[in-house]
């Protein structure tokens, strides 16, 4: 499981997820995140919103549309079979 490390807008605070999949969706890629490599981690969805920010490092926020989130969360538990993500 890769684990990767963002900063928190405004804070600057560091903050390490693991990525359990990643996906694109209509033109958007999408990453879901745990908090820990433990079975009942939290977890959260990412959008790559990069491509609207002048910058050379990734941009990520989480998807709190819930059309979107079910949408995504959808394909994420197809893609990862042996994974229950609740809701």
């Amino acid at each position: 499981m890769e684990k990767i490390q963002f900063t928190a807008d405004g804070s600057g605070e560091k903050v390490d997820f693991f990525v359990l999949e990643q996906t694109k969706v209509n033109g958007n890629f999408y990453i879901l995140v745990a908090s820990s490599e433990e079975e009942d981690a939290e977890c959260m969805v990412l959008k790559d919103v990069s491509y609207t920010e002048d910058t050379e490092e990734g941009v990520y926020e989480i998807v709190d549309d819930d059309t979107e989130l079910n949408a995504v969360l959808e394909i994420f538990e197809e893609l990862l079979e042996d994974v229950e993500i609740e809701r």
